[in-house]
């Protein structure tokens, strides 16, 4: 039993896989130990047995030794394995840096080959520049041989130069004598235009008195004459002012009270309306406006157009109007009428 017990110490320490074989052997020994028993196993068979078992224990130690040197061993391909391990991760380290060195070579290499690139460029253009040099080197040669010919021709034409100068020297000298003669004539003849002028201007001034009379002559007749046309347009318009309701009952209207000369403010001044009243035709009041012309023009009709449409609005009152005038072009008439104006003659006033 102690010897068991010492086995038992023995695996604890080997392989898994080999004790579990070992401890395999031990119980079938233990079995046949107990048939053994069971069976009266004689002394000798003991001894034989017990022998058995102690050479048994001596391969099991045999075992331990040797599974021990198998670890060491294993320990040592362990320590190996690592010292492998850490000289690979250098050597991977290594590896990296190497890459490191080669991406930044490569770099470089990209880098020259792209400054080789950009230097071939700039050759190429350095020769298109030296050969535009080269044209236009050719080109300002053949400018210069130009020149030199237009040199030629210049001094040519210097030479014929200085000689019309000269020729115009002559000119010169021969135009101030006669501008001297010149100077001379005009000087007599500025005598006889200031003569001249001076007579002028004493028969402008006649003139001017002349019509200086004419014209303080003239303001007069106007003067009679605008007096003259107030005189007649004042007679035509009492005359209207008279004949007018009777005219205007042909066409409806009874007069209220009195047609009148008024002046009616529009705006800010006063217009004089020839012919102002109200008359009333069916029962509808009416604002009668109308005005008196010798002979009316367009631009007097559009006027009175115009005054018209104020002072209706003003009064909010239909209106009738009327031109009163010696004489109605055709045209004239027309258009009165075309206007809805009612155009009188001066002789309907007589009757």
């Amino acid at each position: 039993m102690a010897a068991l017990v010492h086995l038992m110490r023995k695996l604890e320490g080997m392989d898994p896989s080999l004790r579990e074989v070992l401890l395999d052997i031990l119980e079938e020994m233990e079995k046949q130990n107990a048939r053994l028993e069971e069976l009266y196993v004689s002394r000798l068979e003991f001894e034989e047995l017990k022998k058995a078992v102690q050479e048994l224990a001596g391969k099991v130690a045999e075992l331990a030794e040797a599974q021990r040197r198998t670890e060491e061993a294993i320990r040592g391909l362990t320590e190996r394995q690592d010292r492998l391990e850490r000289a690979l991760a250098e050597l991977a380290e290594a590896q990296r840096r190497t890459e490191e060195t080669v991406r930044g070579l490569t770099e470089r290499q990209d880098r020259l080959e792209h400054a080789l690139a950009e230097l071939a460029e700039a050759q190429r253009r350095t020769e298109e520049t030296v050969q535009r040099l080269a044209e236009g080197q050719e080109r300002l040669e053949e400018g210069q041989r130009r020149l030199e010919e237009r040199q030629e021709r210049l001094e040519e034409r210097q030479d014929r130069l200085e000689r019309a100068l000269a020729e115009l020297a002559e000119a010169q000298r021969r135009t101030e004598e006669e501008l001297r003669e010149f100077k001379e004539e005009t000087r007599r003849n500025f005598q006889h235009v200031w003569q001249a002028i001076a007579e002028l201007t004493e028969a402008q001034r006649r003139t001017e008195e002349e019509l200086k009379k004419l014209t303080t002559e003239h303001a007069e007749t106007r003067r009679r004459l605008e007096g003259l046309s107030d005189t007649v347009g004042y007679t035509l318009e009492n005359a209207a002012y008279r004949a007018l309701p009777a005219i205007l009952k042909n066409f409806g209207l009874e007069v209220e009270g009195r047609l009148i000369r008024k002046y009616v403010k529009v705006g800010r001044v006063f217009r004089q309306v020839n012919v102002y009243g109200h008359a009333r035709r069916n029962g509808e009041r009416l604002l009668i406006l109308g005005e008196v012309k010798t002979r009316p023009s367009k631009k007097e009709i559009a006027r009175f157009e115009k005054l018209a449409d104020t002072l209706a609005q003003k009064e909010g009152l239909p209106v009738f109007r009327l031109f009163v005038a010696h004489d109605f072009p055709p045209d004239i008439e027309d258009l009165l009428r075309s206007r809805d104006i009612l155009p009188v003659w001066s002789y309907e006033l007589e009757g």
